[in-house]
């Protein structure tokens, strides 16, 4: 199985620090849903891991962020893609879960839901936190320098990660792998 794992907000939709709080703020960035096509005609499957704490800050319910990876999924289909599983985490900043990006535990969940090393999956961020999730997890970390990524490039890593400027143009140097 070829797996990828994507962060959802400022990598596939635009970024708000108001945050996403419902269907119609949701907005894809340019090219994003039809990385997805292509990452899939690659023969990818597509997750997504995201931190949702505006679900523990009261700013939405679940029943809202259902409809919003509903769009997101759908707006994905339109143009040929398929997201096939969406891990998010509920939690707040101070909840001290295991889930919450920078800890792996999110990219944890999705390797035991496939049954799966990540050693050699992908996971694409726009935040330091994404990237840190990823190498903690022994994950790729990709850094895509919408939304926050340019913000990520400028802190000090420990790690290396390759950087492009949005999804699409990294989804287009998977093609022969």
């Amino acid at each position: 199985m070829k797996l990828i794992i994507l962060d959802r907000d400022g990598v596939i939709n635009e970024d708000s620090p108001d945050y996403i709080k419902s269907v119609d703020e949701w907005h894809p960035i340019p090219g994003s849903l039809e990385a997805i096509a292509l990452l899939n005609q690659f023969g990818y499957t597509v997750a997504v891991a995201t931190n949702q704490s505006g679900l523990a800050r009261g700013f939405y319910d679940e029943t809202t962020l259902n409809a919003i990876h509903d769009k997101m999924r759908l707006s994905a289909k339109t143009v040929g893609g398929h997201i096939d599983s969406i891990f998010y985490c509920p939690h707040g900043p101070n909840d001290h879960c295991d889930c919450r990006k920078p800890k792996p535990g999110l990219l944890q969940q999705i390797a035991a839901h496939y049954q799966i090393s990540l050693t050699t999956v992908p996971y694409v961020g726009d935040s330091y936190r994404d990237l840190d999730a990823a190498n903690r997890a022994g994950a790729v970390p990709i850094l895509v320098l919408t939304g926050n990524g340019h913000k990520a490039l400028s802190v000090d890593s420990a790690f290396d990660f390759a950087h492009f400027d949005n999804l699409l143009a990294f989804a287009k140097t998977l093609k022969n792998s």
